[in-house]
């Protein structure tokens, strides 16, 4: 995939690197108050948010987004204006607790806000999880049965493998599993035969939250997954980079064709 020279690759990220350190108190405040009034998610474009809501009329496969850490307000807005196109979505935002208890805990969050999505009627549902968002989809659809509703899963410059940078950070336990050989990681590279889900998982060789490289692949032998190098392009330039924003969408489309539930005559 088309990518970035290193040192236009290192401008472009230092740049949104400055925005994103701007904007981190007021995305993790408003974070902090979805979480406290019990929003765990919500829906836009018109799709209702209550329990076993009907899809509006001629709407597409809900695409459910998910982000990292404490990055939801910075990277998934503007990740769904690019994303949107005539058939495709309607789009949910989803909100886990970026500092939770654990990778575990929001995947079960997930895992209600697609049933609530799919409106329990058999419509499948697509997930693209940024950074951490990643993980807790991968586990949602290997580990909880996720595969059921959720036929394809695109991540986002994910530790699928875990990251070196987890061992210096402070011993979070949410930390902690990200870190190489985590019993969560553990838990993700046993066998999963029965998974039939198909990652598509983007990973870059100038990420510097993802540590080694290759650890952003999904390398497991009973999952059907795609795994696509971006070089040149760092962790927060990775999701809204337009050669990768052009393939989710021609994916995005494909699942539409492919999955989509036909309304009867």
């Amino acid at each position: 995939m088309p990518g970035l020279s290193p040192a236009r690759g290192m401008g472009v990220e230092a740049s949104r690197a400055v925005i994103r350190l701007a904007r981190l108190p007021l995305d993790m405040a408003a974070e902090s108050v979805g979480q406290l009034t019990g929003l765990l998610g919500r829906a836009v474009h018109g799709r209702p948010t209550g329990p076993g809501a009907p899809l509006p009329a001629g709407a597409g496969i809900p695409v459910l987004l998910v982000h990292g850490l404490a990055d939801g307000a910075s990277v998934v807005p503007p990740l769904e204006r690019e994303l949107r196109s005539d058939g495709v979505g309607p789009f949910v935002q989803v909100a886990c607790n970026a500092f939770g208890p654990n990778i575990r805990t929001a995947a079960r969050s997930l895992g209600h806000q697609v049933e609530q999505a799919c409106a329990g009627e058999g419509q499948p549902a697509v997930v693209i999880g940024y950074s951490l968002g990643g993980l807790i989809a991968r586990y949602y659809v290997q580990r909880l049965g996720g595969d059921e509703h959720v036929p394809l899963v695109i991540t986002l410059a994910t530790p699928h493998g875990g990251t070196a940078t987890a061992l210096l950070a402070p011993a979070h336990p949410l930390l902690r599993q990200i870190r190489p050989g985590s019993r969560l990681l553990t838990e993700l590279a046993e066998p999963a035969p029965r998974c039939r889900t198909r990652f598509v998982a983007f990973y870059s060789d100038l990420d510097q939250a993802v540590i080694p490289a290759s650890r952003g692949r999904i390398d497991h032998p009973d999952l059907k997954a795609r795994n696509v190098l971006v070089p040149g392009v760092g962790h927060l330039t990775l999701p809204l980079h337009r050669p990768v924003v052009d393939e989710m969408r021609a994916l995005l489309a494909a699942a539409q064709v492919t999955f989509a539930v036909q309304p009867p005559p």
